[in-house]
């Protein structure tokens, strides 16, 4: 029982730091949705950084790579550092100065200026919402496999419905608890809570990611020891497929990773350019020099982190960890079980049990709370007009949106037993989809209304029937080779270009706005 109150007391600290923040509240909307701009360089690297991390990086690597082998940290670590890095330059630090500029808290006011277009929003609304709750999954399924992980054979009396997980405490009770600990700080101090929080549940997860990596090294007896007995199929990129379990139980895996599926998976981190509550985070620094920090080290945390991660799950692979033949809906718990398996101290298991948490919970509160914002600030007070509420009644209106969100997530994430990083992949495929949207909008000025449409419509058309082919959220790839999210992207391009050429240019007042000399 140590590891499991040692969770509780993280979850405690984590909630009364970010109830904490709300004496820093200055009770204005501003400062509820983006801080008042407020927010410095290490703090801004922190949440940011923790925000994109997710059950993706911690749960979501280690279980890939138990399935894919070595190459799942090219898949996405090696390109993320240097693209997200480009991202945040040349996408983040304009946003943030138009944003400031001209008051937005949402990407789509924004859009809805630079192209000319209120009837853009009620496009891009949805299409957001849609590609996020996914995104919300991850953090919520990552949670409830960590603790089912941890906790499995600790209460055989009163949690015994599954076989496979006799006595561990149930999903749906850990995804309540967890949905239930972010929802009260985001709903208490906004973006400042959700900063506060980000910062130190990144430092928590770095710290206890490098823990974990090296106990379980040490345990396998040393780095080398632990190359060694993993199975050598996974330590190469090349493709091939083994056979696993017996009888009824006996299914292939697919190992290694195509050639041309590595590179299609480099418009994967372009999502981040698109992502709502990336630009949220964005528009709370507190100037341009903010960015550095976080342009400099994000490529260095993202190695720190997804490493130990993904030679933790090839290690799973070999005899010396005794790992089971996981199917692809339970390889999420492969982390939690290498670390109830080698490490037989409650302490250390609790401790790098909150990590993992820390890093599935470190993006909840700030996607929970960008939909609160823009649905507070792109529906409600766009049809409303100017004036018609108050900084009070605005705060109300985002904090039940936040409640409706928490609440149809939770409920989602009992009904969703998809493969983690496989729906991340779905989620990022679509935002990084919109990103010629975004590029074009910042870099180009003859970017037309007409085009904008045409590229979201292509786009979101391209994705929605490959999502289909997937059985919705599986694992895909065009001719067993290309990932999808090259064509959505290629889709999305081609439209912008071509029909905002053959459209009428924006007004000249636009373009003196968005392209000031």
């Amino acid at each position: 029982m140590i590891s499991l109150v040692i969770v509780l007391v993280y979850l405690l600290a984590l909630l009364c730091l970010g109830l904490a923040s709300k004496f820093f509240f200055r009770g204005t909307s501003k400062d509820y949705f983006v801080a008042s701009h407020s927010i410095g360089p290490f703090m801004l690297l922190m949440s940011v950084f923790g925000t994109t991390m997710t059950a993706f990086a911690l749960v979501g690597s280690t279980g890939k790579a138990f399935q894919r082998g070595i190459g799942t940290y090219g898949l996405m670590a090696s390109s993320s550092g240097l693209i997200h890095a480009l991202c945040f330059y040349f996408i983040g630090i304009r946003l943030w100065a138009i944003g400031k500029k001209y008051g937005y808290v949402t990407q789509i006011q924004f859009f809805r200026q630079r192209f000319e277009s209120n009837r853009l929003g009620y496009l891009l609304f949805p299409i957001l919402v849609g590609l996020v709750v996914p995104y919300l999954l991850i953090g919520i399924l990552g949670a409830e496999k960590t603790i089912l992980g941890m906790t499995k054979g600790m209460f055989p009396h009163t949690f015994s419905a599954d076989p496979d997980w006799i006595g561990a405490v149930p999903p749906w009770l850990s995804g309540f608890v967890v949905c239930a600990v972010v929802l009260s700080y985001v709903f208490a101090g906004g973006s400042r809570s959700a900063a506060w929080a980000n910062t130190f549940q990144t430092l928590v997860f770095m710290c206890m990611g490098i823990l974990a990596f090296v106990l379980i090294s040490n345990k396998l007896g040393g780095l080398h020891a632990a190359i060694q007995q993993a199975n050598p199929e996974h330590l190469v990129r090349t493709p091939s497929s083994i056979t696993l379990g017996s009888g009824e139980h006996e299914f292939v895996r697919h190992v290694g990773v195509p050639p041309l599926m590595f590179l299609s998976y480099m418009f994967i981190p372009m999502s981040v350019g698109m992502f709502p509550h990336i630009f949220q985070h964005w528009l709370t620094a507190r100037d341009a020099k903010s960015f550095k920090l976080t342009v400099i080290m994000h490529p260095v945390c993202i190695m720190i982190v997804w490493v130990p991660c993904v030679l933790i799950g090839v290690w799973a692979t070999g005899s010396a960890a005794g790992m089971p033949p996981l199917t692809d809906d339970k390889v999420g718990a492969v982390l939690s079980i290498m670390v109830a398996k080698l490490i037989h101290s409650p302490v250390i298991i609790g401790l790098v049990t909150a990590g993992i948490l820390a890093a599935v919970m470190s993006s909840l509160d700030s996607q929970f709370l960008c939909l609160g914002s823009m649905f507070t600030n792109d529906i409600v007070l766009h049809r409303a007009g100017p004036g018609r509420y108050d900084d009070r009644q605005i705060i109300s209106i985002a904090r039940c949106f936040v409640v409706g969100v928490v609440a149809l997530t939770y409920v989602l994430s009992l009904l969703a037993p998809k493969n983690i990083f496989d729906l991340a992949i779905w989620s990022f495929s679509g935002f990084a989809a919109l990103t010629p949207l975004v590029f074009s909008a910042l870099y180009w000025k003859r970017a037309t209304k007409a085009g904008a449409y045409a590229s979201i419509v292509a786009a979101m058309l391209t994705w929605l029937w490959f999502f289909h082919l997937s059985g919705y959220g599986g694992e895909y790839a065009v001719g067993g080779r290309i990932m999808p999210v090259a064509l959505c992207f290629a889709a999305g391009a081609i439209a912008m270009f071509v029909v905002s050429l053959l459209t009428p240019a924006p007004h000249p007042d636009t373009i003196r706005r968005f392209f000031p000399k």
